[in-house]
C-alpha cells in the first residue's frame, strides 16, 4: 500500500510532497522539496549491495553522469543544492569530493542472457572480475568499441556498485550487463560460435584472424580465466609484449587487456 504524505500547501494545491513505499522512498517531481532524514538514510543504504537488491535502485553522482543515465534508467530521486545542504550531500555521497548532485535510479529489469545471439555482434564475457574500478572501466571501454552486451559470472562485481557506476562515465546507459552461470551460458551457444579468450598459450592477437561476431572472454585479475570457462575457448589469444623477447611485467591489468583486445577486433 502506498502512503502519500502532504505538506499543508500540498494539501491545498493537491500536490504530493513525496511518496513513501514499503521498500523505498522516492520523490514525485511535482514541486520543490527539501530532502528528508529518511531519504538521506535511504540513499546512504544503497552503497551496500543487499539494500540495492532489495530496493532495485542504485546511485549516481554528478550532473554529466546523471544526464547520461536519465536516457536509459527511470529516475527515482534527484538531490542537489536546490533541495539539500552541502553537509547533507556530503553525508549521502560515496565520493571523496562530492559533485553537488546525487540521483537514485531504478535498476533495469533482469534480462534473459540465454536468448542473446552473437550472429552479428561481439559479446564480452567476464569471469570473476572483482575490482569495481576494473569493471566500470571495462563497461566504458565496451561502450566505446560498440559492444552492447556483457555477460558476467555470478561472482563478478556488482555493476550497480557506486564505484562501478562512476567509472562507467554513463556507459551503463548503452551497455546491458547480465549475470549468470558462465559454463551454462557458453554450453548453450551454437557449436560454430567463435569463442575467444586471452591466454598465455594463445596465438598473437595481431596474427590471429578475428571475426566481427562471437564471444570474447576476459578472466579474473589474479587467476585469469577459470578452468571451467577456459574449456569452452576455441580460439585462444595472446597479447604479446614489445619487443617480443623483452623482460616485462607478468601481465596487463584486465581493463587494459580488454581495451587492447577490443581495439584489435575493431581494427578495419
Amino acid at each position: 500500500m502506498i502512503l502519500r504524505l502532504y505538506t499543508w500547501a500540498g494539501v491545498l494545491m493537491r500536490l504530493p510532497y513525496f511518496v513513501l513505499c514499503p521498500s523505498k522512498l522516492f520523490v514525485v517531481p511535482l514541486q520543490t522539496y527539501m530532502v528528508t532524514k529518511a531519504q538521506i538514510k535511504f540513499v546512504r543504504s544503497l552503497q551496500q549491495k543487499k539494500f540495492r537488491d532489495e530496493a532495485r535502485c542504485f546511485v549516481a553522482e554528478g550532473d554529466k553522469l546523471i544526464n547520461e543515465l536519465k536516457t536509459a534508467f527511470e529516475l527515482e530521486l534527484l538531490i542537489n543544492k536546490d533541495n539539500a545542504t552541502t553537509k547533507e550531500i556530503e553525508q549521502m555521497s560515496s565520493l571523496r569530493t562530492p559533485q553537488g548532485s546525487i540521483a537514485v535510479f531504478k535498476q533495469r529489469p533482469t534480462s534473459c542472457e540465454q536468448s542473446l545471439t552473437c550472429d552479428n555482434q561481439l559479446i564480452l564475457v567476464l569471469d570473476t572480475i572483482q575490482d569495481p574500478g576494473n569493471l566500470g572501466t571495462i563497461i566504458r571501454t565496451a561502450d566505446w568499441f560498440g559492444v552492447r552486451h556483457i555477460v558476467c559470472s555470478s561472482d563478478t562485481a556488482d555493476c550497480y556498485n557506486p564505484k562501478v557506476v562512476q567509472a562507467t562515465m554513463g556507459a551503463l546507459a548503452r551497455v546491458q550487463i547480465h549475470y549468470t552461470d558462465l559454463p551454462t551460458f557458453l554450453s548453450n551457444r551454437p557449436a560454430d560460435t567463435p569463442i575467444y579468450g586471452t591466454l598465455l598459450e594463445g596465438k598473437s592477437l595481431y596474427e590471429q584472424p578475428l571475426t566481427h561476431h562471437g564471444i570474447i572472454i576476459m578472466g579474473n585479475e589474479g587467476n585469469g580465466i577459470s578452468p571451467a570457462v577456459r574449456s569452452y575457448i576455441n580460439t585462444p589469444l595472446y597479447i604479446p609484449p614489445y619487443p617480443a623477447d623483452a623482460t616485462t611485467v607478468e601481465s596487463l591489468n584486465v581493463a587494459i587487456a580488454t581495451a587492447v583486445t577490443l581495439a584489435a577486433f575493431r581494427h578495419p
